[in-house]
């Protein structure tokens, strides 16, 4: 039974002392209880009582007994033998006779009641791991760690090592089995072959189909949207889609998508007949419902384009008639000068603007305002000759989409119904007469209705930009989708959320503590009032009302000795070349190991690792895998660069890779001195994306005239980013800054997050803080934000204008339990934060629900405007956490140097997987210059004496300079180094004389 998936530190470490003992352990396993004196005092020598005190000792704390009973730590020796009043050294004649310690283990289990590890035992514990697996998709490492508590759990002696890896695996195949056992069996003998024909290479093709069906669309055209939809209806063709696998774990259904989606032809062709069919049939249901997403993302996205060209050419047409409608405005002019003199009689204004101006000249002028002239309201001309493009897209969205909304989305879907309707020609069609018409706004109805019946082309465009919009808020959801299905489906029903909702923190109270928010936003305008006037606080009447303004912060001065410090430090940091950091820091913190294959496992090469590296360092650099690969050693040839590449590095590996770094930077000393990790900051990295792709959006502030995406990046107060998000364009920021905190894979734990004004709403306030964070952007524009109050009655003195916005109570009130179920679903993980922000956060048409959680916003909005007023110091932290977030983006476009910093995946998983990596090999530098700057430190300690713990502070690892990113990359580490030694610093001394002479 093959156990590979165990690591040589989990099997060096389990059942032994792999690390010191706190002394509250040795408190809680060693101290001897009476029973335990009296039992221990029936053996007649000291070295016999210590070492049978010690084997006592040792089952309580590691669940079995050592091999050799006498290798423990001195602390547990000497604190046992402290308690028996002998000698610790007596300890070392227990080792003379084996068959005493085999006596005393028989009667410590007599004692300590804990049963052996017998068959009984390990059927029990077969159970318990068949269970876990039922529910979940524990890696194989993970659940062996999980299992060694089972046992002490029970008071059973764990097994030994080999015992129990090998029983792990055992379930694991046969939990396995029996899945794939189950699925295969629910499909027929045409089912199955249909499957298998997805895998194989029809003559003159270069890719099989399941490879062009699971190749998604890369073009926002009438015509890419028209290949999406026939991609969609090849995937439902394979007749799957509907065989049932809803009684199958979610998470067990992830794993073989995602085996699925990275695994080669060849290699699921080699898999057992009933894997294969199980992984293509669960495959197959997860391509259909992604599919769909990107026929929606299509389609929003070529409706918007569409939109933009129309207005660019009505813009134009505009420049164009503009001389046209100033002639007619004129005209107008003279005409409405004789109707304003009152020196003309009104018998005579008639008779004097015809004689004047002209009739017909005057009619003519009407006419081109009224033709030429813009409405308040935005009208729908920009769309104007599209609806051909439309009709090639059309009948297949319409027969291939099912779409389903919110109560408020009812009249939109009713108009799509009867659009299906006039397509499908299996029914009888409606008379357009009688089409919905409630949907129509008010400035569209001009169009759509011109002689009160509806005009078909009108029509339909007024149907899809609705659409487009709904589907942008979730208004309108697709069932069959990941993304754009309802998120009201996926928060907890029923007797789940009762039964979550008690377990919630003091969050979910049963009712909001209005007195509270009350008492302190008092305390906090009264704290405002006193300052106003004082120098940093003023006041200002501007356009009736009351405004209110911070003096800028002073600059934060460097003293000679912080600028001296940090000079030299840096100096001291040793010259390496990138790939040779990347290879040091995966010697000592092992994060390669979180990558497996996908066909899960552990691969048995040595250098895998190095393999591993090099393909990290070609994706964050930019430069592609023949830039780091090497003919001269087998695990850098480009074969193995590319096998790599396609069965380990993946967004998943990356993410646990990641939480391997973020943890060793949490356990350095200077790092803890920068921050605990419960604050951060977030902010977007801007990529140009030249190649055609769906996911990228327009900004020419940040790309030009070409397409891009934004990396929303969430960095902590060590440095280190614990989470990345790929945004199509530059959407607003608000809709992704919940996800940063709540799904993020790390061990840290932010409770505040500083970020720009793009990622502020009161939305985003309410719902931070019904979660229980608290949110801190930098807000420019200060002046012109609102400030509440809950007290209608309050007097706040000069601030009463200032606070002259009263908080709707009885909305919070009503909508409180509401509120309540989907913070719940969302600390559960229940559903995605980007998708109850799509649903509360509409902009001007915000639902009930988002109404009151925007109102929960505006108190704790206001509490925080107001102590960003009266508080220097709380403003300086805010910009202090955001410099090192941009601190750090400087340090990724380093990095990211190769194809002129340009991004050119076509597919959004391909995005994930090199941004993902991009972030990964920053943490690594971080990490890499902490533990150096750390060591560099302490050695100017020794020699100069103790630095000032407000300057080690303000130190920061964002450093490159010694970092060659450049050239030729060597994947090989000194001896020494790969050992766990750190490098010998550099002498400052002639680089400091070279750049002063320099200078």
């Amino acid at each position: 039974m093959p156990v590979e998936f165990l690591s040589d530190e989990q099997a060096a470490r389990y059942g032994q002392y792999h690390q010191p003992l706190t002394p509250e352990q040795l408190t809680r396993y060693f101290y001897l209880s009476e029973e335990d004196h009296a039992f221990i005092a029936r053996r007649r020598r000291d070295r016999n009582r210590l070492g049978c005190a010690v084997q006592l000792g040792t089952l309580r704390y590691l669940g079995n007994f050592l091999p050799e009973p006498t290798r423990v730590p001195d602390a547990v020796a000497q604190t046992l033998a402290q308690q028996l009043q002998v000698n610790p050294a007596a300890l070392l004649d227990y080792r003379r006779r084996a068959s005493t310690w085999y006596e005393h283990q028989h009667a410590i289990l007599q004692h300590t009641g804990m049963q052996p590890f017998d068959g009984r035992q390990a059927f029990r514990l077969v159970r318990w791991l068949y269970a876990q697996l039922a529910t979940g998709t524990l890696r194989p490492s993970l659940l062996f760690d999980l299992a060694t508590y089972h046992p002490t759990g029970h008071q059973v002696v764990l097994p030994g090592v080999t015992v129990l890896a090998r029983l792990i695996a055992r379930v694991q195949e046969r939990s396995g089995a029996r899945t794939f056992q189950g699925l295969s069996r629910r499909l027929s003998p045409e089912q199955r072959t249909t499957l298998d024909a997805l895998l194989i290479l029809p003559p003159g093709q270069f890719r099989t189909p399941l490879e062009m069906l699971r190749t998604p669309p890369t073009r926002v055209s009438a015509p890419g949207l028209v290949a999406a939809l026939a991609r969609l209806e090849q995937i439902r063709a394979t007749g799957v889609g509907r065989v049932g696998v809803e009684d199958i774990p979610e998470a067990h259904l992830t794993v073989l998508a995602r085996q699925a989606q990275g695994a080669w032809a060849q290699t699921q062709l080699r898999m057992a007949d009933d894997r294969r069919w199980s992984t293509l049939l669960v495959f197959v249901q997860h391509l259909e419902r992604t599919a769909t997403d990107d026929v929606l993302d299509v389609l929003v996205s070529l409706l918007g384009t569409l939109s933009l060209r129309g207005e660019a050419r009505r813009r134009q047409e505009r420049l164009r008639t503009l001389g046209d409608l100033d002639h007619a405005a004129l005209i107008l002019q003279d005409a409405c000068r004789l109707l304003l003199d009152t020196g003309t009689p009104d018998a005579e204004v008639r008779a004097q603007v015809y004689a004047k101006v002209g009739e017909a000249r005057l009619l003519e002028a009407v006419g081109t305002i009224q033709a030429l002239a813009w409405e308040a309201e935005q009208p729908p001309d920009a769309l104007s000759g599209q609806y051909s493009t439309v009709r090639r897209f059309l009948p297949a969205l319409l027969r291939s989409v099912t779409l389903d909304g919110t109560p408020s989305a009812k009249p939109l879907l009713a108009a799509w119904t009867f659009l299906v309707t006039q397509e499908d020609t299996g029914r009888s069609r409606s008379r357009w007469e009688d089409a919905p018409r409630s949907f129509v706004p008010k400035v569209w109805a001009r169009r759509v209705f011109p002689d009160g019946q509806p005009d078909r082309a009108w029509y339909t465009l007024c149907v899809l930009d609705r659409l487009q919009q709904a589907l942008k808020r979730r208004g309108v959801f697709a069932p069959g989708s990941d993304r754009y299905r309802d998120p009201r489906a996926q928060l907890l029903q029923g007797d789940a959320w009762l039964a979550a909702r008690d377990d919630m923190s003091r969050a979910l109270d049963p009712m909001p503590d209005l007195a509270a928010w009350r008492a302190a936003l008092t305390e906090a305008y009264t704290d405002v009032q006193h300052l106003a006037g004082a120098g940093t606080v003023t006041l200002r009447e501007e356009a009736g009302h009351t405004h209110v303004s911070v003096s800028p912060l002073d600059a934060q001065l460097d003293s000679p000795a912080l600028n001296d410090l940090r000079t030299r430090l840096a100096l001291r940091l040793p010259a390496i070349e990138l790939s040779e950091l990347l290879l040091e820091v995966q010697a000592f913190s092992g994060f390669a190991g979180a990558f497996t294959p996908v066909t899960a496992g552990r691969t048995s090469w040595r250098d895998l690792p190095v393999s591993i590296c090099a393909v990290l360092l070609a994706q964050a650099c930019n430069i592609g895998l023949k830039a780091v690969a090497r003919d001269d050693v087998p695990a850098l040839t480009l074969a193995r660069l590319s096998w790599v590449q396609q069965t380990h590095v993946r967004a998943e590996g990356i993410t646990a890779a990641n939480a391997h770094l973020v943890a060793a930077q949490d356990h350095l000393p200077l790092a803890r001195q920068w921050g605990g990790g419960e604050v951060a900051s977030a902010d977007g990295l801007r990529f140009v994306v030249p190649v055609r792709m769906i996911h990228a959006g327009w900004n020419s502030t940040y790309f030009g005239s070409q397409r891009g995406v934004t990396y929303y990046n969430f960095t902590s107060n060590q440095f280190t980013s614990f989470h990345g998000i790929v945004i199509p364009g530059t959407l607003r920021d608000s809709l992704f800054v919940p996800s940063g905190l709540l799904e993020q894979q790390t061990h840290l734990d932010p409770r505040e997050l500083m970020t720009d004004t793009h990622g502020s709403s009161d939305v985003i306030f309410g719902l931070f803080s019904l979660l229980g964070y608290r949110f801190n952007p930098r807000l420019a524009d200060l002046g012109d934000q609102r400030f509440w109050r809950l007290d209608r009655n309050a007097d706040y003195g000069e601030l009463n204008d200032l606070s002259r916005h009263v908080i709707n109570e009885r909305l919070i009130a009503e909508h409180w339990e509401d509120m309540l179920r989907p913070v719940g679903s969302l600390k559960l993980g229940q559903v995605k934060a980007t998708a109850v922000m799509r649903t509360v956060q509409r902009g001007g048409s915000l639902s009930g629900l988002g109404r009151a959680v925007a109102e929960v916003g505006r108190i704790e909005k206001t509490l925080y405007l107001l102590s960003y007023v009266r508080d220097d110091g709380y403003r300086r932290r805010i910009l202090v956490q955001l410099n090192r977030g941009e601190g750090r983006h400087a340090v990724a476009r380093a990095v990211f140097h190769g194809r002129r910093g340009e991004l050119r995946q076509r597919y959004r998983e391909g995005m994930e997987v090199q941004l993902g990596a991009l972030g990964l090999v920053v943490n690594a530098l971080v990490l890499w210059n902490t533990r150096y700057l750390q060591h560099a430190l302490t050695h100017r300690t020794q020699t100069q004496g103790p630095v000032a713990p407000a300057d080690i502070a303000r130190l920061s690892p964002l450093l490159h300079e010694h970092v060659n990113m450049l050239g030729r990359y060597d994947f090989s580490l000194p001896e020494a180094v790969a050992g766990g030694h750190l490098r010998p610093l550099r002498d400052p001394s002639p680089l400091q004389a070279s750049l002063e002479q320099l200078s």
